[in-house]
C-alpha cells in the first residue's frame, strides 16, 4: 500500500526513483512508495525533472500540480500533488497499476 499523506494543498506521494532505466514507467509499489523508472541519468537534477514530468503525464495533471518536496539527491522522494484528494489520487494510481 502506498503511504499517501494529506497536505494543506493536496497530498504527498512517496516515490522510489529508478533513474537510468531503459524506459519511463510505473514499476509498481516498493516499501510504501510508488516505484517509477525514468530514462534520465541521476545528475544535474535531470532525473528529478523527468520524474516530475512522468508523474504529471501518468496522473494526467498540470505542470503546477506536481512539485518535488524532498529527496532531491535520494531515490526516496516525496512529491506534492496539488488539487487532488487522497481518494482521487489513490483512484488514479489504481488505474495506473491496472487495479
Amino acid at each position: 500500500m502506498i503511504a499517501i499523506t494529506d497536505h494543506a494543498e493536496g497530498c504527498v506521494l512517496p516515490v522510489r526513483a529508478q533513474p537510468g532505466a531503459r524506459k519511463t514507467g510505473v514499476l509498481g509499489e516498493q516499501g510504501g512508495a510508488l516505484k517509477v523508472a525514468v530514462t534520465a541519468p541521476p545528475e544535474d537534477g535531470r532525473a528529478n525533472k523527468a520524474l516530475t514530468e512522468a508523474l504529471r503525464d501518468l496522473l494526467n495533471l498540470k505542470r503546477s500540480q506536481v512539485e518535488l518536496l524532498s529527496g532531491a539527491t535520494s531515490r526516496e522522494k516525496k512529491f506534492l500533488i496539488r488539487g487532488l484528494t487522497r481518494a482521487e489520487l489513490e483512484s488514479r494510481l489504481a488505474q495506473l497499476r491496472g487495479g
